[in-house]
C-alpha cells in the first residue's frame, strides 16, 4: 500500500515526525495510517488530526511515502530511516534524516538544523537549503556523518560535515562558517563560496571547492604530489551531481594538507 500524506493545517506546536516511515506504513491500510500517533509536547498526536491520506494498491517492490505541505514544524522526517524511499513537497524542520542508515530521502524545499545529522547509509537529498550542524554530531557525541551522501543544492548553514566521520556531502551553493571543522574523515564538496575557518581542527578527509576556494589558513601547506589517479577517480564520481561539479574531471587540482596544528592530514583540493 503506497500513502501520501497531504498537510490540512500547521500544528502550534513542534511535531516529532520519525513514525512516518515508508516501510511500517506500507503494512497498513488508510484507516490505520490516520490513527499513527505523533509526539507534540506531552501528547500524542493521530496522523489524521493533520493530514489527509490518501492511499493506493501498487506494484512496486520499494515501499514509497509521499508528505506534501508546509512542514516546518515537523522534525525527524526521515530520522533512522533503514529501507524505501520518501518524497517531501514543502519545507522541513529540525533533524531530517536524523541518523539515517539506508534507503532514499528527497526534499522539495529546505530544512532547518541537523540535516543528516549522524547518518550512517542511505542517500539524503535536499532541493533547498539546508540550516546548522549538516551532516554533523549529535551534542555530546565525538563522531558526526558515519556513511552514506547527503546533496544540497541550495545553501548550508554553519558547522556543515563537523567531526565527519565517512560518507560524501554535497552543495552546489555556499556554505557558512566552520565548514568540515574537526572533520575526521570522508569527502565534502562545496560548488559556490565558504565562509570563514573552514577546515578548523580538521584531521582527515578530503575539501573539494570547485568555486569560488578561500585562502588556505597558515595552518595547511601546499604539497607537490602527483593526485592525478585519485583526482580523476573522486571528480568522475562528483561529475555525476551536474552542476558546478560537471566538469570537475577536466580540471587540475593542488593539493593542500592540514590542519597542522592539530597534527592533521586533512586535504583541500583546490581548482
Amino acid at each position: 500500500m503506497r500513502h501520501t500524506l497531504v498537510l490540512r493545517g500547521m500544528p502550534q506546536l513542534r511535531v516529532d515526525a520519525r513514525a512516518l516511515e515508508p516501510v511500517a506504513l506500507s503494512t497498513l491500510g488508510r484507516e490505520d495510517v490516520l490513527r499513527v500517533a505523533l509526539p507534540q509536547g506531552r501528547e500524542h498526536v493521530p496522523v489524521g488530526e493533520w493530514f489527509e491520506v490518501r492511499s493506493q494498491t501498487v506494484d512496486d517492490p520499494v515501499p514509497r511515502l509521499q508528505v506534501e505541505g508546509e512542514l516546518a514544524r515537523f522534525d525527524a522526517i526521515g530520522a533512522g530511516l533503514a529501507a524505501g524511499a520518501i518524497e517531501v513537497h514543502g519545507n522541513v524542520g529540525d533533524a531530517l534524516g536524523l541518523g539515517m542508515a539506508g534507503g532514499e530521502l528527497r526534499v522539495h524545499g529546505s530544512a532547518r538544523d541537523l540535516a543528516g545529522c549522524a547518518m550512517r547509509g542511505g542517500r539524503l537529498e535536499v532541493l533547498g537549503d539546508v540550516a546548522d550542524f549538516a551532516a554533523s554530531a549529535l551534542p555530546g557525541e565525538m563522531d558526526g556523518m558515519r556513511g552514506g551522501t547527503l546533496v544540497v543544492h541550495g545553501r548550508a548553514g554553519a558547522r556543515l560535515a563537523d567531526r565527519m566521520l565517512r560518507g560524501t556531502v554535497a552543495v552546489h551553493g555556499d556554505a557558512s562558517d566552520f565548514l568540515a571543522s574537526r572533520m575526521v574523515a570522508g569527502t565534502v564538496a562545496i560548488g559556490g563560496r565558504c565562509g570563514m575557518h573552514a577546515g578548523w581542527g580538521m584531521r582527515r578527509g578530503t575539501l573539494v571547492f570547485a568555486g569560488e576556494a578561500p585562502r588556505p589558513p597558515a595552518t595547511f601547506v601546499l604539497v607537490e604530489s602527483d593526485v592525478r589517479v585519485m583526482w580523476q577517480l573522486l571528480a568522475r564520481d562528483l561529475s555525476r551531481l551536474g552542476g558546478a561539479f560537471a566538469g570537475l574531471p577536466s580540471r587540475t587540482v593542488t593539493r593542500w594538507v592540514g590542519d597542522l596544528s592539530v597534527q592533521g592530514q586533512g586535504e583541500w583540493l583546490l581548482l
